[in-house]
């Protein structure tokens, strides 16, 4: 039997993510989506170049198992240590 969603919505920026894809850091390849949000499945440190950004930031001890709301279209191997199990969802 097929969902029925009872919810429709127009898609924005407040609205909830729809789809997800596995990120592998990289120090140069930008994502084919900018995220909505990064899910961690472990804990560490993430470096990150933000959606209207060109400097990278590193944000530390993130936690895993939650859906941190960034907005981002790089993920850095360098300096990104939380590498196992990152999802970014849009």
């Amino acid at each position: 039997m097929a969902a029925t969603d009872l919810f429709t919505h127009s898609v924005g920026a407040t609205s909830p993510a729809e789809n997800a894809f596995a990120i592998t850091p990289h120090d140069t390849n930008e994502l084919t989506f900018v995220t909505r949000g990064l899910y961690l499945g472990v804990s560490g440190d993430v470096a990150m170049i933000f959606a209207n950004d060109t400097d990278p930031v590193t944000f530390t001890n993130l936690m895993a198992g939650v859906v941190h709301p960034f907005r981002v279209k790089l993920v850095r191997a360098t300096g990104t240590d939380a590498d196992l199990g990152i999802i970014g969802v849009y």
